[in-house]
């Protein structure tokens, strides 16, 4: 415990004059870095809105350290101005005297006028009953100085109820066991206003070692403590909102494991009939740690000898996408397995989006491939035609009609029919994959893919090419080599 402090002891020896005004420099030094962080932080090209939870917290701990090293460089240059000029006669300290005061008149009125007006002091004389308030104090509890002071025992009636029995406590502890006071409570003003009051004391003894009053300064720290709780508000928002962020991308990713298709690599068809497809897919996921959004890709082998193949996305991020996807996927493989052709069950799928509780939109192609003929019948929705790649050069299929999926009611798709070859190569894509730099770039890659040794070297090919870091959103592609005949 510090010792008790005694009314006659002699007074410490105050700092060197030259080690304030470092301090003081050293804290404008600082104010102005931090400030200018805050003012990066409000104006950065990444905060779009005040209602960006990461914005508001970075905010708050900006404006926190402002306060904090505002009141510092405030009370710095209180304590040096209150310091003793030495020898008032002697040339060096009438000069020295001059310039100090001419530096503290000019850098030190704005920082102290603020600080003075939330920092005061008391001393409550335990034998004559006086009390000694000086004017910052009345200034502080909002009274009026004609009142006079308050008395020790007046204290809790300014006070909230919840923290009466506080201050009794530490009065009592520090005139009774001499222990100094380190503790916060809140007033009510006059004007019926919430101040939250600093106040440390300690117990003033006589020559005896008898408490002869009790001396304190109370500090305003409502605005810092209104500072200090905006930081952890924030703060609380931001770590809920990342757990929140983390639980939906750990949900949406086990959603999408268990609905895109389980091999996910390279789908080895049976070798027994000319025509069989071999087939590799691949999910890029978006590189920003953004929340998975519905793209899907799949590869059914039909009770008919034939194969479904198809990619889609829908618009949104997260479960709810995820979710849709998975309703998609679902009823896509279901009306494809019953024998439904492309075109018919694009009209299907539009009609089960524009109905559907969860509003959306997606795209999507839909291709069915008869083995025995090496035939693709497909359709698309607003969707990028498939690539098809022969003897090195690639091209897109024609554009079909086909609106995006859940765009309006009772909409048709046309639906068309091509031959393909023994080593033809197609490329279906969801098209974020292509979005920054266009299809030709992927149409490029011609020679590299119907020279790869299979359809996993192919789609291995198109994810070293267009999985650079950088990508805003997810895609897909899905590759299917033609066998040859036999």
């Amino acid at each position: 415990m510090p010792s008790h402090l005694f009314a006659d002891r002699p007074a410490p020896q105050p700092p060197e004059r030259g080690v304030v005004e470092s301090l003081i420099t050293r804290t404008r030094r600082l104010r102005g870095d931090v400030d200018a962080v805050r003012r990066d932080t409000a104006h950065g090209d990444t905060v779009a809105d005040e209602h960006d939870i990461r914005w508001r917290w970075h905010r708050a701990l900006c404006d926190l350290a402002v306060h904090q090293l505002d009141d510092l460089g405030a009370h710095l240059g209180q304590l040096r101005n209150g310091l003793p000029d030495g020898d008032a006669d002697s040339p060096a300290a009438v000069t020295r005297g001059d310039t100090m005061a001419t530096t503290a008149a000019t850098e030190a009125d704005d920082e102290t006028r603020s600080l003075q007006s939330r920092v005061g002091s008391a001393e409550w004389n335990l034998l004559t009953d006086e009390v000694i308030w000086s004017p910052e104090l009345y200034e502080i509890f909002g009274r009026p100085v004609a009142k006079g002071p308050m008395t020790l025992d007046e204290l809790p009636s300014v006070m909230l109820a919840e923290d009466q029995g506080l201050l009794q406590t530490v009065v009592t502890e520090c005139l009774v066991d001499g222990k100094p006071i380190d503790s916060e409570f809140r007033i009510v003003r006059t004007d019926r206003s919430v101040r939250t009051l600093h106040m440390m004391g300690e117990p003033v003894l006589d020559s005896d070692g008898c408490t002869a009053s009790m001396w304190a300064v109370l500090r305003d720290v409502s605005e810092l403590r209104r500072s200090q709780r905006a930081v952890h508000k924030s703060g609380d928002t931001l770590r809920r909102r990342e757990q929140s962020v983390r639980t939906e991308r750990r949900i949406v990713a086990e959603l999408q494991e268990a609905v895109l298709p389980s091999w996910r690599g390279s789908l080895q068809c049976p070798q027994s009939r000319p025509g069989t497809l071999d087939l590799a897919g691949h999910y890029l996921p978006a590189t920003g740690g953004g929340l998975i959004g519905g793209d899907w890709f799949d590869a059914l082998k039909l009770p008919d000898g034939n194969t479904l193949l198809t990619v889609g996305d829908l618009t949104g991020h997260g479960v709810t996408a995820a979710s849709t996807m998975a309703m998609i996927l679902g009823a896509l493989r279901g009306m494809a397995v019953a024998g439904v052709e492309p075109g018919t069950l694009m009209g299907h799928l539009n009609q089960l989006l524009d109905t559907a509780e969860q509003p959306a939109l997606g795209s999507a192609v839909c291709c069915r491939y008869r083995t025995e003929t090496r035939t693709l019948v497909w359709a698309q929705a607003g969707h990028p035609a498939p690539l098809l790649f022969r003897d090195g050069t690639g091209r897109a299929l024609t554009q079909l009609d086909g609106v995006l999926l859940g765009a309006t009611s009772g909409a048709a798709y046309e639906q068309a029919e091509i031959q393909l070859l023994p080593g033809d190569l197609l490329v279906l894509h969801t098209g974020r994959l292509t979005d920054r730099t266009g299809v030709d770039r992927l149409l490029a890659l011609g020679p590299r893919l119907t020279g790869a040794r299979d359809a996993q070297d192919s789609v291995r090919t198109v994810v070293e090419e267009f999985g650079e870091t950088g990508r805003e959103d997810d895609a897909c592609v899905l590759v299917a080599r033609i066998g040859a005949a036999r």
